[in-house]
């Protein structure tokens, strides 16, 4: 029989934890692979972890980050119907609940019968998800609407009455930071509900993988310079919201249709770039140029820098 000292056990005892923290990756890696997903291991294993301690779920983080894909992904991965409602000032908590069929009501009465359900019940009723993008864009009757389902798993439809929840029924929300125009401050009784997973950009390598993963597009010097002037936009005096890795996606699409083989001409890379930036940056409003020339003076400067990086062929 083999002993050990303490010192021993603990160190076994250590790997042992690492060995069970790490189990949740494989799931991880596997939704990764499924829906082709580039990086998030962090994000999707709080995620994970949120289901399965059935918490409902608040992503935060800018336009274009993944919020969505990672949502559905995340339903699909569980087997689950993705009902998805978009956050809008005008959306009522009427629409959410659902409401009854005059044409029905008028033979049959009020009954489930003829009662048209709204994505929130319909959730509850097949233990679904329920995906609520830009939740802060409601307005706050429809968001307290929210409450009794998430505390008590339970509503009441007037008329019917009490709609139980079946197991499995999750809300997933997001919300773009409050300073973009539109959006208003949760109440703090709605986010109290909710456990919180930030989504920031990602590396430049990820973006460039995600850029080649949605372009089919494998060139790497230019994904890499699209990917550039697309982060750069975030940190440029003169602008106050950045653009996503779309913007890179849709800088790649363009030059393969503009660059006729070339992607070395600056003009077509400004023109691809103006055309793909100019509906994703926003700039502050003091800035002094218009946009764009704040989008041609970031891609000179990226060509620039490319250029002085790339060694140049020794001639004879």
């Amino acid at each position: 029989m083999v002993k050990y000292d303490n010192a021993s056990l603990y160190a076994i005892k250590q790997i042992s934890l690492t060995e069970t923290d790490d189990l949740p990756l494989s799931d991880v890696k596997t939704i990764q692979k499924q829906y082709k997903i580039v990086g998030r291991e962090i994000e999707l294993d709080c995620a994970l972890a949120a289901i399965r301690a059935k918490k409902h779920i608040f992503f935060e983080g800018i336009v274009g980050v993944g919020k969505t894909v990672i949502a559905n992904a995340l339903a699909s991965y569980f087997k689950k119907s993705f009902y998805r409602v978009d956050g809008d000032e005008r959306y009522t908590g009427h629409k959410l609940i659902g409401w009854f069929d005059p044409a029905l009501v008028l033979p049959k009465g009020y009954s489930l019968e003829t009662f048209i359900p709204g994505p929130l019940t319909q959730a509850m009723m097949e233990g679904s998800f329920l995906f609520i993008n830009e939740l802060n864009r409601m307005p706050e009757g429809t968001q307290n609407v929210l409450l009794p389902a998430m505390d008590e798993m339970k509503i009441i439809i007037p008329k019917i009455g009490a709609l139980e929840a079946k197991p499995g029924f999750l809300i997933i929300a997001t919300q773009n930071p409050e300073e973009f125009v539109g959006t208003s401050r949760l109440g703090e009784a709605l986010k109290d509900r909710f456990v919180w997973i930030r989504l920031d950009y990602q590396s430049e390598e990820e973006e460039q993988k995600i850029v080649i993963k949605e372009t089919g597009y494998d060139k790497e010097d230019l994904v890499a310079i699209a990917v550039k002037i697309g982060r750069t936009t975030r940190d440029d005096v003169e602008i106050r919201r950045g653009a996503s890795v779309r913007g890179a996606i849709d800088i790649v699409a363009l030059m393969q249709q503009l660059s006729k083989g070339s992607i070395n001409d600056p003009d077509v890379w400004v023109k691809a770039s103006i055309m793909a930036l100019a509906t994703k940056i926003e700039l502050r409003d003091e800035a002094t140029k218009k946009i764009d020339e704040v989008i041609k003076r970031i891609v000179t400067t990226v060509l620039k820098e490319a250029s002085e990086k790339t060694p140049k062929k020794k001639t004879r």
